[in-house]
């Protein structure tokens, strides 16, 4: 008997991890293409500078508005993927950007496309310098007529953003774009619980499994990445951050905890550091389902527009 209940608790284990799965696979999903500009449709100047402290070579897109200046300028930091210039969604801003009088240099992330080194073996603040070397090369540029320069991070160059102003005097804005703002394996665990959410495992379940999945991940397949990064906690550098910063945040982000984190930066009470949450939307901050395709939201190209004009 006590046999026969073990099997029948056993099954009823195994069915309530599989069915749900197989119901989440089953189920009807919508499908959305993602819009945008596309590199076609943008002039852009081929550059390269150096960046000496940790002597490699970058290189990048420089996207200069019509005008004789001055331009506020901005620099584009990328998240944790290797950069590519083909990339609608950070095309999509550059160009909004640059069709409103903004100058945007998007330097390739370190170690893709034309740019040397190495980011999986790089700290945070390692990679950091690679903006704050595209910030020197912009303002050695005495054929651009720069009023002042800020940077807009988005993922995990939005958790860096702060790393990068505190770096750099020359830094005079920041615009975090889905930076958490939690220590970063708290980010890797709700991000694994989600992932597998998506995956169709109900909550509780998903919360279980998320630490033997998150711990795989920093010990054995990016072990190397995370004994670089794997202490990181962005919260005091936010709190060390004296310049003008935006953070725009989507509720339904499953990468980053966007509540908690809007809830940290908030509770910093900091006039210079404004925080934004948008309903409906995601990790990229895109029109909610039953709006059309994925773009990024008006809204928020509205609002990084406005925040650098305001910026003197």
């Amino acid at each position: 008997m006590n046999k026969k209940v073990g099997v029948i608790l056993a099954l009823l284990f195994l069915l309530i991890l599989v069915v749900p799965v197989l119901a989440a696979h089953l189920r009807p999903k919508e499908s959305r293409d993602w819009e945008g500009v596309t590199l076609d449709e943008v002039k852009y100047e081929e550059v390269q500078f150096s960046n000496e402290a940790e002597q490699i070579q970058l290189a990048g897109m420089l996207f200069v508005p019509q005008g004789s200046g001055p331009y506020s300028a901005v620099v584009f930091v990328h998240g944790s993927a290797p950069s590519y210039r083909e990339n609608r969604w950070i095309l999509t801003i550059t160009k909004y950007l640059q069709d409103n009088g903004i100058l945007v240099l998007v330097p390739d992330k370190r170690g893709a496309d034309a740019s040397e080194g190495d980011p999986e073996t790089a700290s945070f603040e390692a990679l950091a310098t690679d903006t704050v070397a595209a910030v020197d090369y912009l303002l050695s540029r005495e054929d651009l007529p720069i009023s002042h320069i800020g940077i807009i991070g988005s993922s995990q160059g939005g958790h860096i953003a702060p790393v990068i102003a505190g770096q750099s005097d020359n830094v005079t804005f920041t615009i975090d774009l889905s930076g958490m703002a939690v220590p970063i394996r708290e980010q890797l665990l709700y991000e694994e619980n989600h992932n597998l959410r998506q995956m169709g495992f109900l909550p509780g379940i998903s919360d279980l499994l998320a630490h033997p999945a998150a711990w795989s991940i920093r010990e054995v397949r990016q072990k190397n990445h995370w004994d670089a990064i794997g202490d990181f906690d962005p919260l005091p550098y936010w709190q060390a951050l004296e310049v003008p910063a935006l953070v725009l945040y989507g509720r339904e982000d499953t990468n980053i905890p966007a509540e908690k984190s809007e809830a940290l930066l908030q509770s910093l009470n900091k006039a210079n550091i404004t925080v934004r949450l948008y309903d409906g939307s995601g990790h990229n901050l895109e029109t909610p389902l039953g709006q059309g395709n994925l773009v990024i939201r008006q809204e928020a190209l509205n609002d990084i527009l406005n925040f650098v004009q305001s910026v003197e």
